[in-house]
């Protein structure tokens, strides 16, 4: 926390763009989900499913000096993208890992500061045939899914049933390219600073309690 305040000191003092690479919240697929969802007044419910997948314990993301372990160097982008979405603060969260506690495998609950709820289910225990990743988002009798960044499908919308895409985009390329915009055109943070700190704050105290 010590170092978060160090990082919001100089961000908040220099003009530079503080930038981390939350890419997922630039994917097409978010942005149209985020689009669908911006006249929705009520609290939703979102639903992360990351099938990771298992690493050796010698794996350079599971040594705290270099990876930090999966919470920090993997589930911080599940954190940002639901807060991304929510577009509110998270103002509860809590974490439970399977079995004896010492496993890579954990579901986390977070709550919203307008009431909505937000799950991630990030488990290493699951077979390579499946699909990595996948969001679903309930609201006002509405359902939006996402499958690996691939294929986007409403149910209930009015107005929108499917976005589908020829290969997987998971907003790197999007990411960067909005980045060195930003830097050549001398703009603002990309991601508030506020959101930044938010999210690496709660990352760290998750991967504490793990």
């Amino acid at each position: 926390s010590r170092d978060l305040k160090k990082i919001k000191k100089i961000a908040e003092k220099s003009n530079k763009i503080l930038m981390v690479g939350f890419n997922r919240r630039f994917a097409p697929q978010i942005i149209q989900m985020k689009s669908l969802l911006n006249d929705i007044t009520e609290p939703i419910a979102m639903l992360m499913t990351v099938n990771a997948g298992y690493l050796a314990k010698n794996h350079w993301i599971n040594d705290p000096q270099v990876g930090g372990g999966r919470i920090l160097a993997e589930v911080c982008h599940f954190i940002d993208l639901l807060r991304f979405i929510a577009g509110n603060p998270i103002v509860e969260h809590n974490v439970n890992s399977l079995g004896n506690g010492k496993d890579d495998s954990v579901s986390i609950q977070l709550r919203f500061q307008d009431g909505g709820l937000g799950t991630i289910h990030y488990f290493t225990n699951g077979s390579k045939s499946y699909p990595k990743e996948r969001l679903e988002i309930f609201s006002s009798g509405r359902i939006l899914q996402l499958d690996n960044y691939r294929k986007l499908t409403g149910y209930g919308w009015k107005n929108f049933k499917r976005m589908n895409l020829w290969q997987q985009n998971k907003g790197q390329y999007n990411c960067a390219k909005a980045f060195i915009g930003a830097v050549s055109q001398n703009r603002d943070h990309l991601i508030p600073l506020e959101e930044i700190l938010e999210v690496s704050k709660l990352t760290i105290d998750l991967a504490k309690r793990n």
